[in-house]
């Protein structure tokens, strides 16, 4: 432990990254400290910025500092198509790894009854009003190859059923336990490509 009060709490501040620990949370606090002053104020004034003005699209929920993201906005994907994602880091994912130009809905998570996470918890009213309310003819199933993730799937299939709208799942290649947003572009790409009816 050191004695300077700012450079502990700079440490614990970088320890809630996922996957920084102790070591490599002071590793980055020298780092910016010592080496890259400018770097650190550029960080400090963008996490202020993306703190204040980021919140989720009013329409699919991914991040966004408008209302209504562009991605929901533009006229020239397809309405009809829905992507159903975990997190937002998945839809950059598919975007960058991709041609998909339909639209998306990013659950912000996956059922897990253990943990307290049901329907309500994910927003699935929403999604279901949008089945409802828009022209969707298909609904892709991306949530990740986990088992809440394949039993949020199989919930989002009997929803889609319900409403006459075909329901495919991404095509395995996705390795069991991963994450989208971790994959390679060859990876998604072809599990994209190769869904299936679910």
């Amino acid at each position: 432990m050191t004695t300077e009060p700012a450079l502990e709490e700079l440490i614990a501040a970088l320890r809630c990254l996922p996957g920084v620990g102790n070591k490599s949370a002071r590793r980055m606090a020298l780092h910016l400290l010592e080496r890259d002053r400018a770097g650190a104020r550029r960080l400090s004034r963008a996490l202020e910025v993306a703190a204040d003005t980021v919140g989720h699209c009013s329409r699919c929920r991914t991040l966004t500092a408008a209302d209504t993201c562009a991605r929901c906005l533009d006229p020239s994907r397809d309405p009809g198509v829905i992507c159903v994602v975990e997190t937002p880091g998945d839809v950059l994912a598919i975007e960058a790894a991709t041609d998909f130009r339909g639209v998306f809905h990013v659950l912000l998570g996956r059922l897990s009854p253990l943990d307290g996470i049901g329907p309500s918890e994910l927003g699935l009213d929403r999604l279901e009003q949008r089945l409802h309310d828009e022209p969707v003819r298909e609904l892709i199933l991306a949530t990740n190859a986990s088992v809440e993730g394949e039993v949020t799937a199989h919930y989002l299939a009997e929803m889609a059923a319900r409403h006459g709208v075909r329901a495919t799942r991404i095509a395995q290649g996705v390795p069991a336990g991963g994450e989208l947003e971790y994959l390679d572009a060859g990876t998604l790409a072809h599990a994209l490509s190769g869904r299936r009816e679910y």
